[in-house]
């Protein structure tokens, strides 16, 4: 399991984004050298938690739980064949392009040892958008990667460290639940009646993802056994 690429971008005004200034980061490039990771701070005021990667819209993306973006390069691969097209690394606007890990069967909770500082801990899915479908350029690209249910991952950053392309990837700590990051993405996008199961992994959880889970217990109670 290693880090096939490391990806940062660069602010870009667009005519796809909702951002209140037109621009976006999600076009990520790979890198050469090593680049530091750290904790960015919350959502809202912090950006991305990789040095010289822009995060355009802090209303949505960024921050101490969505610090870094996974996405696998065998997931990459398979949407080639899908799509007809070549999808280099960070195409998808991943920092991480992950080669041998399984990044949708993560476990929320889950915890990575990237080089020999970073340790990074799994925090969310992907959850699509209008600038990600416009960015590709693919019609009802939402909808698309929706029904795939190969979102890949957010991760916080729980010790700092500097990481580059070929470092390996270490799972030093899996949680003993059962919510995968495929799993808490179809309890939000898809069959939301999973989205009681979702709280089991506890602490952990994204808070936007708390909080919505339990919104639904409250209204519609936890299921029946």
């Amino acid at each position: 399991m290693k880090l096939l690429s490391l990806n940062l971008g660069r602010p870009e005004a667009v005519d796809y984004t909702d951002q209140p200034d037109g621009v976006t980061g999600i076009d990520k490039r790979p890198v050469e050298g090593p680049v530091r990771v750290a904790a960015p701070g919350a959502k809202g005021t912090g950006a991305s938690g990789l040095a010289g990667d822009a995060v355009c819209d802090t209303r949505h993306h960024g921050g101490d739980d969505q610090a870094v973006y996974a996405f696998a390069r065998e997931d990459l691969d398979a949407w080639e064949q899908i799509l007809d097209r070549t999808l280099p690394s960070g195409v998808f606007g991943e920092n991480l392009t992950t080669e041998g890990i399984d990044v949708n069967g993560a476990k929320i909770g889950e915890r990575w040892r990237i080089g020999p500082d970073l340790l990074l801990e799994v925090s969310a899915s992907r959850i699509p958008c209008k600038t990600f479908q416009g960015h590709l350029g693919e019609k009802t690209w939402v909808k698309r990667f929706t029904r795939e249910q190969r979102p890949g991952a957010y991760l916080r950053v729980i010790e700092p460290g500097e990481i580059r392309a070929g470092d390996a990837i270490e799972i030093v700590h899996r949680p003993d639940h059962e919510v995968t990051v495929a799993f808490e993405f179809r309890a939000l996008m898809t069959e939301r009646a999973l989205l009681p199961r979702v709280l089991a992994a506890g602490g952990v959880l994204h808070p936007e993802v708390e909080r919505v889970a339990r919104e639904y217990v409250r209204k519609y109670g936890e299921p029946s056994a």
